[in-house]
């Protein structure tokens, strides 16, 4: 996830260390979040959990931004943000680490105390490397910088599901089958060794982050001030709150159509289950690349995200309406390329990654317009909506449970389109809520 935070940078070093630092972070944020995509169908399988309890992996992760926003801005303030990055990669490693005895006991338990920490390490992260994208230079090319970010760490969504299933699910179990005891143990062992070198880079990146020459970032009282009388007059703003369930919305369905998709291709009787979330980021970067070239040379911010609704809309019904017996997609636009037949709602599922793809940068813009002074406050409000995040899994999850299926439960995506729609044509206008 991309986000904006207001500084002031009074350094004239050369922000090509600080870019390499901050592109590395956001590589190792976009590993760490699209894993969750390959792991859930991995433990699911493993631990046998229905799609319910499966959807919980990945809520505990992003329900941490609930639980350690606001103590993360705390802890920044106090420690600096250079710090703030190097404890936000530690308390990761660390959480990591956790995955040894989780997988050794097979408790799904601490496997979701782990996820919790993990996201924990995140937001701490995310909340103090993010100046460093916007402030680091120019305040003209900071919307490159944003994008080059944002790219990175969408393209370790690609890359990771792919590395995971070749070092970690390659050879031991595929298929969606009841497991012995036996094969059960050989899967927790497979985790073991690839979690420890993850923790070991992460934590090479935490020295990186604390002993690497940063410049100093110097805030002005005025955009470091959070007090509850400017969330009042913040919250005053109906195009900000309303800007806020806009993320919040979509985040949810972001992740649903990114960390979801490999639990549906596991219950259909995918084999390569695991490398789904490479499909969806994939369409996803494509989208991302075409809005970068397209907006607002060819069209506006309001115009890509009422596109965006309508895309999510007819994507989400080509779903849940969709026949896992037809291949047309694949087809067309894979096996002609040497790759694998695949359903046409799964890979539509995949498709929604193209549809969300501009989502985010179109409404941040449109929420901040005319803010001013309150910016700095607002773009907190909108972090927060990432928690969104934590309620799609389990919708579905409740879905599946409520009767309509692994297939119809994406149905619970359309109000969230919906939502994207109303904000794209007159939520983002309204200046009163009167």
């Amino acid at each position: 996830m991309e986000a904006t935070v207001e500084c002031d940078n009074n350094t004239k070093q050369s922000i090509w260390l600080p870019m390499i630092l901050a592109g590395s972070m956001f590589f190792i944020l976009g590993c760490i979040t699209w894993l969750n995509g390959a792991i859930t169908p991995f433990l699911q399988q493993m631990l046998e959990l229905s799609p319910l309890q499966a959807s919980f992996i990945i809520s505990s992760f992003y329900i941490a931004v609930t639980v350690a926003g606001i103590p993360s801005a705390m802890l920044i303030k106090r420690v600096g943000y250079k710090n703030g990055m190097a404890i936000g990669c530690a308390i990761m490693a660390l959480s990591a680490l956790m995955y040894i005895p989780a997988a050794k006991l097979q408790m799904i338990e601490i496997f979701l105390f782990a996820q919790l920490m993990i996201g924990v390490g995140q937001t701490v992260l995310q909340t103090a490397v993010n100046p460093y994208v916007v402030k680091m230079g120019s305040e003209k090319s900071a919307a490159v910088r944003v994008c080059i970010m944002g790219l990175l760490n969408k393209f370790a969504g690609v890359i990771v599901p792919v590395i995971f299933a070749a070092v970690v699910v390659s050879g031991v179990v595929d298929g969606a089958g009841k497991l012995s005891q036996e094969q059960k143990d050989i899967m927790a062992n497979s985790l073991i060794m690839p979690y420890v070198l993850i923790a070991a880079l992460i934590m090479l990146f935490a020295a990186f982050a604390k002993f690497a020459p940063l410049p100093d970032l110097v805030f002005d009282e005025d955009e470091t001030s959070n007090g509850k009388g400017e969330i009042k007059e913040t919250l005053a703003h109906p195009h900000l709150v309303l800007g806020v369930v806009g993320i919040a919305l979509y985040v949810a369905v972001e992740v649903i159509a990114a960390d979801t998709i490999g639990s549906y291709a596991l219950q259909i009787g995918v084999a390569d289950y695991s490398v789904m979330t490479s499909y969806t980021m994939a369409c996803m970067l494509i989208g991302y690349a075409i809005g970068i070239l397209t907006i607002p040379r060819f069209m506006s911010q309001q115009t890509a995200l009422l596109m965006s609704g309508i895309a999510g809309i007819i994507t989400v019904l080509l779903v849940v309406l969709g026949s896992n017996d037809s291949f047309i997609i694949s087809n067309l636009l894979l096996v002609p390329f040497g790759g694998p037949q695949l359903p046409d709602p799964l890979l539509c599922i995949a498709l929604l990654g193209f549809a969300n793809a501009m989502v985010w940068p179109a409404i941040w813009p449109l929420a901040l317009a005319g803010l001013g002074r309150l910016t700095g406050t607002a773009s907190g409000l909108l972090i927060m909506g990432i928690a969104g995040g934590a309620l799609g899994p389990l919708l579905i999850g409740l879905g599946n449970v409520a009767g309509l299926g692994a297939q119809g439960a994406y149905i619970v995506m359309i109000p969230s389109y919906v939502f994207i729609l109303f904000y794209a044509l007159k939520g983002h206008k309204m200046r009163s809520w009167k």
